[in-house]
């Protein structure tokens, strides 16, 4: 794996870990599966590959991050409003 891609795969797992320490179902199981799933691709060479791999790593941030907003979301509004029956 050339340089520029090795440190943008680091960069993306330490990302990863540190969003998976608010993981509904826990840090731990958030770090098996993503333990699992970088160790499963690497001994991906083509750099072409390795960059949709990275890219999905990007939007699996994006998606966790919007899991976050929406359950405190729904925190804050269970807090401040009124239940509507």
């Amino acid at each position: 794996m050339s340089n520029p891609l090795r440190g943008e795969v680091i960069r993306l797992y330490r990302n990863l870990l540190y969003l998976g320490r608010e993981y509904p179902k826990g840090t731990a199981y958030f770090r098996e599966r993503l333990k699992a799933a970088f160790m499963k691709n690497k001994d991906v060479t083509d750099p072409e590959k390795i960059k949709k791999l990275v890219d999905r790593g990007e939007f699996v941030i994006k998606e966790l991050e919007a899991l976050y907003f929406l359950r405190k979301y729904r925190a804050m509004k269970k807090r401040y409003y009124e239940p509507e029956h």
